[in-house]
C-alpha cells in the first residue's frame, strides 16, 4: 500500500498506483488536441505505453454547467468503465461516474467505447482506432480490437482522462 506522506494530491502517477493497487486496472486518455470541427483527439495508456488513439466529440457545456448529451465528449476526470453488450456495438465497457451512476449525476448515459473514423460517427462517445487520419482517425476495428484484447480479463477498470492541450 502506498503511505500517505509519500503521495500528494498533486502528484497524479503515485495518485494512479495507489488507484490500481488498490481498485483494479486503469486506462489513462490524454486528450492532446480538440478543436469544434473535427472533435478532441487523444491517445489511450495502459500504464506509460500508449496503445490506440481516440476520436471524441467536443466538450460542449450546457448552460448549467454540464456536458451536452449526444453531442459532446465528457469532462476530464476518473471514472469507472463497466463491461456491457451494446445493442448495437457488442461487448464494449460503458463508462460510468465512480460510483456506478451515470456521469454527472444522471445527466449522461450509455457513454461507451466503440468503432467509428468521424467525429460526427459518435454522439458522445469514445471512438477508438489505430491512427490519426487528417480530420478523424484510421483503423478503428484493429484500434477497437487491441482495446478489447488489452482488457479481455477485466469486468471494469478505472478510467481517468486528462487534456495536455
Amino acid at each position: 500500500m502506498v503511505e500517505a506522506n509519500v503521495c500528494s494530491t498533486s502528484n497524479n502517477w503515485c495518485t494512479l498506483l495507489f488507484v490500481e493497487e488498490n481498485m483494479g486496472k486503469v486506462i489513462r486518455l490524454k486528450r492532446i488536441a480538440t478543436s469544434n470541427e473535427s472533435g478532441t483527439f487523444g491517445v489511450l495508456l495502459d500504464g506509460s505505453i500508449p496503445f490506440c488513439v481516440t476520436l471524441e466529440p467536443p466538450l460542449i457545456l450546457g448552460e448549467n454547467g454540464m456536458s451536452t448529451p449526444f453531442i459532446s465528449s465528457i469532462p476530464a476526470g476518473i471514472y469507472k468503465a463497466h463491461r456491457i453488450n451494446s445493442p448495437k456495438f457488442g461487448t464494449t465497457f460503458e463508462i460510468k461516474d465512480t460510483d456506478g451512476g451515470d456521469i454527472e449525476g444522471g445527466n449522461r448515459n450509455h457513454v461507451i467505447f466503440h468503432t467509428g473514423n468521424w467525429s460526427h460517427q459518435t454522439k458522445g462517445c469514445c471512438l477508438l482506432a489505430e491512427s490519426f487520419n487528417g480530420n478523424g482517425v484510421g483503423q478503428s476495428r484493429d484500434g477497437f480490437g487491441e482495446f478489447m484484447h488489452r482488457l479481455r480479463e477485466y469486468e471494469y477498470f478505472i478510467f481517468q482522462i486528462t487534456e495536455d492541450y
